[in-house]
């Protein structure tokens, strides 16, 4: 019976940086500590952070092969754990292709959490990237150090002599946020900013919170929270859904989710601001502090999303919530679980009543699961 929860300890390296490289990944079973699988490879002439992604991949490969729903990642490479913890950017176009790669095989699990580790606690995985670095450089594997295992293949161990990087650690769960845009106004329909003005669903609108509702309850048989924003549009939204929830997580509105003000351009095209304000327009697409004229810039929408989502960590872990909004509001939140730059909110398209899913760890490990889906939307006309 595959191990529901196991844990990967991986490392790379390079002897020159670049230089001959190479890989290790061990995985264990995150209860007994039992050794499941070793993985190890030479990677040639490679860096540091090469190696060390390749590992991370190989690790991964190996658990999911294995059939586990659940990983913690224990590496000694700071970069890599901050880098898919999403706290740090990708800067190196050699890296992005691998954390792409890395990330694709965590969306294949239920939860992945990643923690550093000093390298003294990562023994058994640099023992094997030790030995994959002497293959790439032509050279015998070297010896290992005074308590360190050697490089070769194991088929399992008995925790009371497992070497002293494995450690047991706690299964957390992540927090799981259903972001929701509103179902279609008249504004919607022929694209005008729509945002502190109280424009109610069209009748298209209410036809599709009707289906986002039953598309919820598929997704979250089980919600700790309905929030919303306090615009008729997105709590008409929140109560179709928490009604398809079975009517027993009451919707709650928080000021915090209320759509960006546009000022001056609140009910206008895009068309019609670009030939009254092209300057500002500019401005605007230009930087997120900069806000429209009497409105609000998306640095300071930004901050009151990032409050709704600090909190709701706090008082729902482990729990699905569901949060009802506007474009901006999840965007904003999309674009920091992504650790994307500014330029993705004029990039993205989010639908009317389109379903976003992202999952947050207590450690500040995330996965954003879906981004727009509209699936639940195709036999509305």
């Amino acid at each position: 019976m595959a191990p529901r929860v196991v844990s990967v300890e991986a490392d790379g390296g390079s002897r020159g940086n670049p230089g001959p490289a190479g890989y290790g990944a061990v995985v264990r079973d995150a209860e007994t500590g039992e050794v499941l699988a070793e993985r190890s490879e030479s990677l040639g002439t490679a860096t540091n952070n090469v190696a060390e992604y390749q590992g991370l991949i190989a690790g991964l490969t190996a658990a999911a092969e294995l059939g586990a729903a659940e990983v913690d990642v224990r590496m000694d490479s700071k970069l890599v754990v901050e880098q898919m913890c999403g706290r740090w950017q990708i800067k190196h176009p050699g890296l992005r292709p691998l954390a792409a790669k890395a990330a694709g095989l965590v969306g294949r699990f239920a939860a992945v959490r990643f923690a550093w580790i000093p390298r003294e606690q990562n023994r058994h995985a640099d023992a094997l990237a030790n030995a994959a670095m002497d293959a790439a450089a032509g050279r015998p594997p070297s010896a290992p150090k005074t308590g360190q295992p050697p490089a070769t293949p194991a088929t399992g161990s008995d925790p009371a002599t497992a070497p002293a990087s494995w450690e047991p650690r706690p299964s957390f769960t992540a927090t799981r946020l259903i972001l929701v845009r509103h179902g279609e106004t008249e504004y919607t329909e022929q694209r005008r900013y729509s945002g502190r003005g109280d424009v109610p669903l069209s009748e298209k609108g209410r036809a599709q919170v009707r289906a986002t509702g039953a598309r919820v309850a598929e997704l979250a048989p089980s919600v700790g929270a309905v929030l919303s924003s306090p615009l008729s549009r997105c709590t008409a939204t929140a109560a179709s859904i928490a009604e398809a929830l079975g009517g027993d997580v009451p919707v709650r509105t928080e000021d915090d989710l209320i759509e960006c003000d546009f000022g001056q351009w609140e009910g206008r095209t895009f068309t019609e601001v670009r030939e009254r304000w092209p300057g500002e327009m500019d401005a605007w697409l230009a930087s997120p502090r900069i806000a429209p004229p009497g409105g609000e810039s998306f640095t300071h929408v930004a901050e009151r999303a990032h409050r709704v989502v600090t909190g709701l960590l706090t008082a729902y872990p482990g729990e699905t919530v569901v949060v009802v909004s506007h474009v901006s509001p999840i965007k904003l939140m999309l674009r920091d679980a992504l650790a994307a730059g500014d330029g993705f909110l004029h990039r993205l398209f989010l639908d009317a009543a389109g379903i976003s899913v992202l999952d947050m760890w207590p450690d500040g490990g995330v996965a954003v699961r879906t981004v727009n889906d509209t699936a639940h939307l195709t036999k509305i006309d």
